[in-house]
């Protein structure tokens, strides 16, 4: 019978990024299909599937294959992605996109979530079939809500005749952190509120300085958690996400679900898939976001979060987890291929 090990290990390093949700996401979309799953090695698998580069997963993974299981890595990091991150991240990114091969590598098969990080693992001369699959979102967990637009609202004293923008990630220059504060100084009228953490030793000295810039508009709380989170979403006008490089952004597809107005930038990861005026609003640079964000909200731009959320439908944690169901029939028929070509000879 089969049976999955979503490996959890470096989960206390990764659990407050993008990865803990994706791995959220996995339970759900394997509990929707109907297929068994632990976080326990100790049990009995079939499979085990692998979130973090971080040395216990490629192990894991290394161990997993030497007893005859099948290995399903994630590739939610890129070099691409891993620059502008962290403090002495450009210097390293050659190493990091290395190491990530080797990791990568020890997997059957590779899933990163959109065809653009596909396209970008493709360039790295792997030798393991790369699949395109989004991280998926939960509907019927991520829900619009009134009680919780106003718990957010009294928690951190936004007044309800203001307008709020909402900003979600690390506290990295990637994720766009710059262009957010001097929105924030451009526009005095609206609140601004980022939601995020990162270990202070791995934060640049320009982000640092950025995250303490005194303003009356802008907070920076911190990480909170997934229902505050939600909290947040209902609460807030419109969601800002300045990002430089992804390779799906879940909190874009978080906001969707919450039918959230987005304003984020155009880079190629949502080429294709975000359509600037239908389901999103994309701007370029600082001129373009302060053209578009009080647009926005002033309601001088048409409204597209309808449309938004039946684009995120298609990545809906169901048909996640039937993909999954797919890949998975898909390398144990790999092996029957194999076991009969060997019987014939």
């Amino acid at each position: 019978m089969l049976k999955v090990l979503l490996y959890d290990g470096g989960m206390k390093l990764a659990g407050k990024s993008g990865v803990g949700r994706a791995m959220e996401h996995q339970a759900r979309a394997l509990q929707n299909a109907g297929i068994p799953y632990t976080h326990d090695p100790g049990e009995d698998y079939n499979i085990v599937q692998l979130n973090t580069v971080f040395p216990d997963s490629l192990w894991m993974g290394l161990k997993a294959r030497m007893q005859g299981k099948k290995v399903v890595y994630y590739g939610h990091s890129t070099m691409e992605d891993f620059r502008n991150s962290f403090t002495g991240s450009n210097l390293a990114a050659g190493l990091f996109k290395r190491w990530i091969k080797r990791c990568y590598e020890s997997g059957d098969v590779i899933i990163t979530p959109t065809p653009y990080s596909a396209r970008l693992l493709n360039t790295y001369g792997l030798k393991k079939p790369v699949v395109a699959l989004s991280n998926g979102i939960d509907l019927a967990a991520y829900k619009r809500s009134e009680e919780g637009a106003k718990r957010f609202r009294d928690a951190y004293c936004l007044a309800s005749s203001r307008k709020v923008v909402l900003g979600v990630g690390h506290y990295i220059e990637r994720k766009g952190i710059l262009d957010f504060v001097e929105m924030a100084k451009r526009y005095p009228q609206y609140d601004f509120i980022w939601f995020g953490s990162t270990p202070s030793a791995l934060i640049p000295a320009k982000i640092r300085k950025a995250v303490r810039t005194q303003l009356p508009n802008l907070q920076f709380p911190g990480f909170v958690g997934k229902e505050e989170l939600m909290d947040a979403y209902s609460g807030s006008d419109l969601f800002f996400f300045p990002t430089l490089e992804e390779t799906e952004g879940i909190v874009m597809l978080e906001a969707m679900a919450m039918e959230t107005p987005v304003l984020t930038r155009d880079i190629p990861v949502y080429e294709g898939w975000l359509e600037h005026g239908r389901t999103v609003y994309k701007g370029r640079g600082q001129e373009d976001f302060a053209r578009l964000l009080p647009d926005i909200l002033e309601g001088r731009l048409p409204r597209l979060t309808e449309e938004a959320y039946r684009l995120v439908q298609e990545n809906s944690i169901t048909k996640i987890g039937d993909a999954l169901a797919g890949i998975y029939d898909g390398l144990f028929a790999e092996e029957k291929a194999e076991s009969k070509n060997l019987q014939l000879l």
